[in-house]
């Protein structure tokens, strides 16, 4: 069970299989309480399952595969609840399995050539080997070096992703776990496991293995204090991974793969499934340069030859049918991959690697790429990445060499004057017949390189003069940038999102509201309860009375739907008053009713008459002091039950006569006595009857601070 209280709770199943003179570990597993019952320590039930036979059954349950006549429950019940057992991590329990070198060969056999290797059954082997990890990892490495080929029989099962997974635990990709980690390592470097890792990227492997053989490569680059990650770091060992990435094979998940590994080494914190780059709002954020192995970049580009002649697509014959026409052939994978290793290579800023990437051309057949697909955006957010890169080196004759040779600028007015996809070209991009050609779709990454360009030309004296040389530039850019990114600025367009909203950066809505002086809860609860109270329902007495009575569960006007409304009511903050409210009528009333004329926002007395300070006050006669204004509620509980109808009476009509209408506070005192209060209700007669019969509480009145124009204070029913 869950929980138990003595005297109330009846005896757990298990306990009665407990209470049996004989019974098997089979009739415990049948409980389906046993889980919890080792949770909570059953003392019974531990000192049963620590014992030998006990622990050898239930890992016969994990590593060997049912009979085939066998039932469900044997093939899938047992082997769960054994290995929920172990994970338990029960101290008793583990220590039985690692003290007994017999228990733990039968736990390893699993990894045994002539098994099977049930993926659900690997799945279940990969707990219990990484419970023993966490908790008894000294007796656990002590038996895998003493039997070395328990790694050579995880890298042959690499293929299965919970294989991988107690791989990477093992090679020590979270160093936490190891007390003695520098030794551990060192120890394993001095095998040969890394060139045995390195091997299943092989074309001759399978996609599965190539990925997880990548992915435990990447997981040992990241630790760069290791004795592995330097071992991996060598050109020796690089150019090991470049032999089989350039194998020729009909797939190139080999290549794919090996050059992911390539750039996690350049850049260990790249996380390996992260997207390219990421979106704030509409700007396009790119990483930031970074240092590399200067040993380990000049192994890479022994090969940087053989990966160029890759990007050459006029021999490739494949076609692909696309949606705007055809790709003949398309860009591929291996492509892709190949300049986006290129582009992190290029932000370690090296200066082999610029100058080689120059005189190979590389840099320009990538550039001809971006034109050349002009509907792949992952090409050109790395071809982006790489123009970003050149233009902020430091290197004269990288950027002389992309102004001249690769014709930036050239290229880009030549695709801005001619934006529809041509049936003319013998690129590999080719429009479909019988219908118009589709507008082609960097154009985004044109305008915001052409506005990288400006803003460099005007802090580097190199690119401003290629700039001012240029004159079809000048022109294209008087004529057509500025206007392109005045019409493209959302934060000027009148409708959506404010265009005076200052806070442009953040992630969401939801950080404004946290950042600001509003007490959201409250004023949600204040808002929930007006909705209640019948506030804006119409003058049917009967309907108003009757909200009073309903359950919660029938409140429609919940909390999360308060903090929306007022969410929306705080885009008029920028405004010259700043009011909360100021594009609202809601809390002006009059008669039970909404005042039908708008609220102003231009008359700066209103703002003054309110003070969002979050205190408390009553309003006096004086009116024209802070203190006099003040609406103290709950001071003397005495005088509470015969204030409550004449203080709502007051304040309703202060609402109508003085707050709500732009009146000069200092006039409150003689409406108030001129007028009287023996007829003006907030929510009525039969409301105010209602409270002070029991029906409701007293109404308390809560202030909320927030960020006016002109302080004042405004005062909300709970």
């Amino acid at each position: 069970m869950f929980w138990h209280m003595t005297g109330l709770s009846a005896a757990s199943p298990v306990e009665s299989v407990l209470d049996k003179e004989n019974f098997t570990l089979e009739e415990l597993f049948d409980e389906e309480e046993i889980i919890q019952e080792c949770k909570a320590l059953n003392s019974r039930l531990i000192n049963f399952l620590r014992d030998r036979a006990q622990v050898k059954q239930m890992l016969h349950y994990i590593v060997e595969d049912p009979p085939e006549d066998s039932e469900k429950r044997r093939a899938y019940k047992f082997p769960f609840v054994a290995c929920e057992i172990f994970t338990c991590e029960i101290d008793v329990i583990l220590k039985t399995l690692v003290e007994d070198e017999e228990l733990m060969n039968l736990l390893f056999s699993f990894l045994e050539p002539n098994r099977s290797h049930c993926t659900l059954l690997a799945g279940y082997f990969s707990k219990v080997v990484v419970c023993l990890m966490l908790r008894k990892t000294i007796p656990l490495m002590n038996y895998v070096q003493a039997h070395q080929e328990i790694f050579g029989r995880l890298v042959d099962l690499i293929g299965i992703t919970s294989i991988m997974e107690v791989l990477v635990r093992l090679v020590g990709a979270d160093d936490h776990m190891y007390t003695n980690f520098t030794d551990v390592m060192q120890w394993l470097a001095d095998t040969n496991l890394l060139e045995m890792i390195a091997d299943k990227l092989s074309p001759s492997n399978s996609p599965e293995v190539h990925a997880n053989a990548a992915e435990t490569l990447c997981a040992i680059t990241r630790n760069s204090s290791s004795a592995l990650a330097a071992k991996i770091s060598t050109p020796s060992f690089v150019g090991r991974i470049f032999g089989h990435a350039l194998e020729h094979a009909p797939s190139r998940s080999s290549l794919v793969h090996s050059l992911s590994v390539c750039i996690s080494l350049l850049d260990p914190r790249r996380a390996a499934l992260a997207p390219p780059g990421h979106l704030i709002r509409g700007q396009h954020l790119f990483d930031p340069p970074f240092s590399a192995n200067p040993e380990t970049v000049s192994g890479m580009l022994l090969k940087l030859g053989d990966l160029l002649m890759l990007l050459n697509v006029s021999s490739d014959e494949s076609v692909l049918p696309t949606t705007y026409g055809e790709l003949c052939p398309p860009l591929g994978k291996h492509r892709l991959k190949i300049v986006e290793f290129i582009a992190v290579l290029l932000r370690t800023g090296s200066d082999i690697a610029e100058k080689e990437l120059v005189s190979s051309g590389a840099i320009h057949r990538i550039l001809d790429l971006f034109f050349e697909f002009p509907f792949n955006n992952s090409l050109h957010h790395h071809v982006e990445s790489i123009i970003m890169s050149c233009l902020e080196s430091k290197n004269s004759t990288l950027i002389d060499h992309l102004f001249k040779e690769c014709d930036l600028i050239g290229k880009v007015l030549s695709a801005d004057k001619n934006p529809t996809l041509s049936s003319d070209t013998n690129g590999p991009t080719m429009p479909a017949p019988g219908r118009p050609s589709p507008r082609i779709g960097n154009i985004g990454h044109l305008t915001r390189m052409a506005n990288k360009l400006v803003q460099l030309g005007n802090s580097n004296s190199q690119v401003q003069a290629y700039l001012q040389e240029n004159g079809e530039w000048i022109e294209w850019h008087a004529n057509v940038l500025l206007k392109r990114n005045t019409v493209e600025n959302v934060y000027q367009w009148t409708c959506g999102r404010p265009s005076s909203l200052q806070d442009r950066m953040r992630d969401s809505d939801e950080d404004d509201i946290r950042d600001r002086d509003y007490d959201v809860a409250a004023l949600a609860n204040n808002l929930s309860q007006a909705f209640r109270y019948g506030m804006y329902e119409n003058d049917d007495g009967e309907e108003v009375h009757g909200s009073l009575d309903r359950d919660e569960e029938d409140v429609y006007f919940d909390d999360d739907s308060a903090e929306v409304v007022i969410s929306s009511l705080r885009l008029g903050d920028d405004q010259e008053n700043g009011c909360l409210f100021t594009n609202s009528n809601w809390f002006a009333f009059q008669d039970d009713r909404i005042v039908d004329e708008p609220l102003s926002t231009s008359q700066p007395s209103r703002m003054e008459e309110i003070n969002l300070n979050g205190t408390e006050g009553t309003v006096n006669s004086g009116g024209s002091s802070s203190s006099d204004d003040e609406v103290v509620v709950g001071e003397d509980e005495e005088l509470l039950d015969t204030a409550n109808s004449s203080e709502r009476r007051s304040l309703s009509w202060v609402t109508e006569n003085g707050l709500s209408n732009g009146r000069d506070p200092s006039s409150l005192t003689a409406n108030l006595e001129k007028a009287g209060t023996s007829d003006v209700s907030l929510f009525g007669s039969d409301q105010c009857e209602g409270e002070t019969s029991g029906v409701r509480s007293p109404v308390d009145w809560v202030a909320w601070q927030g960020e006016l124009g002109k302080g004042g204070k405004a005062f909300f029913c709970t």
